[in-house]
């Protein structure tokens, strides 16, 4: 950013105690002051006096940093209402181990989205990575900072909307130029067709209306070679296909990941997860997975992105991949690819499908929708989770359920963050039925359950996250699935197993084929739970491979 002085993006402490608040502002100083301004205040009201000139200047709050006997609920509340975007976390003192109930109640009511020592020793390099981290959240969150690829399109087109996505999903700084805002002179310079969109310039390379194979091979650099032989093939790079490429890998299996859309999965959508193991404050599913992918990478995975898989089947000793009319063969797969958002089925809203209605949280938009009052259809912790983070831009967040409650499909804690939180509203027995606009989703109508009624409303934008729906289509013929679609594994296949020795726990009825994640059936549909089955999958493809050659297929 570069930007000192009062024009520079700020980092509020306020802390009433002098000593620990003199700690605290020598050591934000000496680290951060070349980009950002500091500002430490002694209470509460001088805190949120100096919040409210920030927004009254149109100067952006980074982080603010509270102790908590320094009036923290009433500063981090104001916080919340003024600069919702920026990070807010306690200050705990290293003797003060009592504060864990003032936690656990600033967390649960959504005031804090963290917290971190005090630096009382030195260096304070535990103070230090925790500010460090949520800069660097906030930075990511606003699309600022350096951009390696632009995208030139239309505001409202579908594909524009896709690209932007993928690369938000892929934690690939980028930035949006409207053809009406800018673009065009962009593209002028560029000596590009303005009639021919959308556009990506990718590390300085110009890629006009690319598929999503042409993104991914400019964003990886050289692709590897796609036909070839491996140890192991993962179809997927959601939770449990990133683990089972992580286990894959580090221990000496070639591996190749196919992955049709950016890494991620339906988990990579989500704007924060909570009750992931080892992460306390929480960390948003595309971090999650861009740190699985380089994991992956690091230890010697291969991954090919923007290519559908379309057939799966034995050959001889090995399994064959169909990808995109290309053969891969592996000793062993793995079937990670997930599920997919299910669709509403509304005409009217499926036409305006990137132009306001978005399925999955598209945290790539939430910025675009300041100011506005937006629409999030769903029950489950993923809608939960979208309506807090839309939250931090929109004016106004109405979530949209079917059912007359959400205790019996959302976490606890997400329940009562949607309660403390001033602008989303949750609307039980309601649902969209409707909508219009002139280019772009201007107006919903939704339809009371119990009376019948019906209402036209604003909206600037619909997020619809209602359940999901395997990708296994390409699957038929080749592995026993259930009614709906999810595959069968282990002691659930029954007659459609075709050995003498038992099918492993997670191998499908195609012997050396495992499947794991959400497109299992029987699974927890949790990410973490994905994540064990991908590791687990690996372990049994050791076993299989360990076998002799007449009993594996």
């Amino acid at each position: 950013m570069g930007l000192v002085g009062d024009t520079a993006p700020l980092i509020l402490a306020v802390d009433a105690d002098p000593d620990g608040r003199a700690a605290t502002e020598r050591e934000l100083r000496k680290r951060y002051r070349a980009d950002y301004g500091v500002d430490c205040a002694d209470s509460a009201a001088s805190g949120i006096a100096a919040l409210e000139r920030a927004a009254r200047e149109e100067r952006p709050v980074a982080v603010v940093l509270a102790d908590r006997r320094s009036g923290s609920d009433e500063l981090l509340g104001r916080c919340r209402e003024l600069h919702p975007t920026a990070r807010r976390a306690l200050l705990v003192a290293p003797d003060d181990f009592d504060s864990s109930s003032t936690l656990i109640r600033a967390m649960g009511l959504g005031l804090i989205d963290g917290f971190l020592p005090k630096p009382a020793e030195l260096p304070a390099e535990t103070f230090h990575r925790s500010v460090s981290e949520f800069l660097d959240e906030w930075v990511r969150a606003r699309g600022a900072g350096p951009a390696a690829v632009e995208v030139v399109g239309e505001q409202w087109a579908p594909r524009s909307h896709e690209l932007r996505d993928i690369l938000a999903r892929a934690s690939v700084t980028h930035v949006f130029r409207d053809v009406d805002g800018g673009g065009r002179e962009r593209l002028a310079e560029l000596g590009l067709d303005a009639r021919r969109l959308p556009v990506v310039v990718a590390y300085g390379r110009a890629l006009v209306d690319p598929t999503n194979a042409e993104l991914g091979a400019a964003l990886a650099g050289d692709p590897p070679a796609v036909e070839g032989s491996y140890d192991v093939v993962v179809v997927g790079a959601g939770p449990a296909g990133l683990a089972a490429a992580v286990y894959a890998a580090s221990e000496g299996l070639q591996t190749l990941v196919v992955e049709q859309g950016p890494f991620g999965g339906q988990a990579g959508t989500s704007s924060l997860i909570r009750n992931y193991l080892g992460f306390p404050s929480g960390v948003s599913g595309d971090e999650l997975a861009r740190r699985a992918y380089v994991q992956a990478v690091l230890f010697g995975a291969s991954f090919v992105f923007g290519r559908e898989a379309r057939a799966l089947r034995a050959a001889g000793d090995e399994v064959e991949l169909d990808v995109g009319g290309e053969a891969i063969r592996a000793r062993a797969a793995i079937v990670a690819c997930g599920v997919a958002w299910r669709r509403l089925g509304v005409p009217e809203l499926e036409e305006r499908l990137g132009a306001g209605v978005f399925y999955g949280a598209a945290s790539s938009e939430a910025p675009a929708f300041a100011g506005e009052d937006v629409y999030v259809v769903g029950g489950g912790n993923s809608a939960g989770q979208a309506a807090l983070h839309l939250a931090r831009y929109a004016r106004r967040v109405t979530l949209l359920v079917r059912g007359d409650s959400l205790s019996r499909t959302m976490s606890a804690y997400l329940i009562e963050q949607l309660g403390s939180a001033p602008n989303v509203e949750v609307r039980l027995r309601t649902e969209a039925v409707g909508g219009a606009g002139h280019g772009r989703l201007e107006e919903l109508v939704l339809e009371d359950r119990e009376s019948g009624s019906r209402e036209a409303v604003p909206a600037a934008a619909l997020f619809v996250l209602i359940g999901a729906e395997p990708r296994t289509e390409w699957l038929a013929g080749s592995l026993a699935r259930d009614e709906r679609g999810y595959v069968l594994t282990g002691p659930e296949l029954g007659d459609c197993w075709p050995l003498a020795r038992a099918p492993a726990l997670l191998e499908t009825s195609l012997p050396g084929v495992f499947a794991a994640g959400d497109v299992r059936h029987g699974s927890a549909k949790r990410v973490a739970a994905a994540v064990g089955e991908g590791a687990l999958a690996i372990q049994l493809c050791h076993g299989f491979l360990a076998q002799a050659p007449e009993a594996v297929r």
